[in-house]
């Protein structure tokens, strides 16, 4: 194993890449909720020199917390596939409505996270598939003591709606390179066999994500 004290290798690795989606490098980063996602989204994002990040929290909506592909489709992979940049509305959890649109850029690499982000709606337009490699009651527990006991209901639907996404259109089967976390940071392994966790790893060595 490898060690290094930034996720470089990493970003210099995806922004290497061939396009995926028009100009784009679209790459997914998925993992049960409460695996550490958005953070390591964040840091890869500023290892990759501050590109976007789209949050599929964002897409997503109480009535909806997997029935998102078609709105994303046409709001967002759509235009980015031309060439244009994306112009999109994120949800509002506190409001239950969407917000202002915002605009996406047609970025040379764009991250996309959230549970999902490794469907199979999404996969063709990826260039690579990350999964954050954290035991699902591991992640679960984390999320549930973020959120405190007022959104244990949410919660609760929410395990039952994951477990059925996951059952019906898994990610980690199809991931590229897994992401695990460590006592010194971050560890990944990719190309060939890596979902079977073969050695290629790399430390990143800024201390753990947030839960």
């Amino acid at each position: 194993m490898e060690s290094h004290r930034s996720l470089a290798p990493l970003a210099l690795e995806l922004a290497a890449l061939p396009p995926s989606l028009g100009p784009v490098r679209l790459i997914g980063i998925d993992g049960h909720a409460g695996s550490g996602k958005s953070t390591f989204a964040g840091r890869l994002a500023e290892a990759l020199g501050g590109v976007p990040v789209l949050h599929l929290d964002d897409v997503a909506t109480h009535e909806e917390l997997f029935a998102w592909p078609e709105r994303l489709r046409t709001q967002v992979l759509e235009p980015l596939a031309a060439g244009r940049p994306a112009h999109w509305a994120p949800y509002d959890w506190v409001e239950r409505r969407f917000g202002p649109a915002r605009v996406l850029e047609p970025a040379p690499v764009l991250l996309v996270e959230g549970v999902g982000a490794g469907r199979r709606a999404l996969r063709p337009h990826l260039a690579r598939l990350l999964w954050m490699e954290t035991p699902r009651a591991q992640s679960w527990g984390r999320g549930r003591n973020r959120d405190g006991r007022e959104l244990s209901d949410f919660w609760d639907g929410w395990e039952r709606a994951e477990l059925a996404h996951f059952s019906d259109d898994p990610s980690r089967p199809f991931a590229d390179t897994l992401v695990h976390q460590s006592g010194t940071g971050y560890e990944w392994s990719s190309g060939a066999g890596a979902t079977a966790g073969r050695a290629g790893s790399v430390t990143e060595g800024d201390g753990l994500p947030r839960a």
